[in-house]
């Protein structure tokens, strides 16, 4: 990234960490998605169950693989070769983890995280359950408020994962949101924090780079 580039994005960032910390978050900007791995390895130990959010960015990082290499038990839906039953176990199992890694669709500089979900497994392991949440955004996830991230993640987010998934979906094929009445319908459930949920111990970590959708 060019230098002028890189001050536009690190004074975006500044301005988005100082919010969500008068919000009650732990935050801290990092450069690239080899010193977010390494943020999240010190939170890591032994033993530990680890919840894996359904994110391309968590993946994008290689966080995934480097857990798997060490040993540590996970729970991830997104693994090949799981049958239903297995899926919906590996959801269920993540809201009770010691850790939980994901991403979110939008974050605003006013410091409120905002997801959309069809399911639901994802937000739910962000507001209560799992000992820690750790969320991983990269910078082109940053907004300037709660209408736009709305707007971002049903004309961005949402078409991109309807086309990585291969869903039936008007999204899909067109590139934004028609407000569908599809079955195949992914985004029907919205969750804004305005502040850190007061049991859950949650750090956002914002990444110098392009990640996920």
């Amino acid at each position: 990234m060019d230098p002028i580039r890189q001050w536009w994005v690190e004074e975006r960032a500044k301005r988005v960490i100082q919010s969500l910390e008068n919000h009650d978050f732990k935050a801290l900007f990092v450069k690239d998605r080899e010193e977010a791995k390494k943020e999240i390895r010190k939170h890591l130990s032994p033993g530990m169950k680890i919840g894996v959010g359904g994110s391309v960015t968590i993946r994008e990082i290689g966080i995934v693989e480097m857990l798997e290499k060490e040993g540590y038990l996970l729970y991830d839906h997104w693994k090949a070769g799981l049958s239903k039953e297995e899926v919906l176990a590996s959801r269920k199992s993540q809201m009770t983890s010691d850790l939980f890694l994901a991403s979110a669709n939008a974050i605003t500089l006013n410091g409120e995280i905002v997801n959309i979900d069809g399911i639901g497994n994802r937000v739910n392991s962000t507001i209560f359950g799992p000992g820690k949440v750790i969320l991983v955004l990269g910078y082109n996830k940053i907004v300037d408020n709660i209408e736009e991230a709305i707007k971002r993640i049903k004309n961005v987010a949402t078409p991109l994962n309807a086309r990585r998934l291969n869903l039936d979906l008007p999204c899909a094929k067109l590139g934004r949101c028609v407000d569908c009445q599809s079955p195949n319908r992914i985004c029907r459930v919205i969750v804004i924090h305005e502040r850190r949920p007061s049991l859950t111990d949650m750090l956002v970590i914002l990444v110098g780079e392009e990640l996920g959708y």
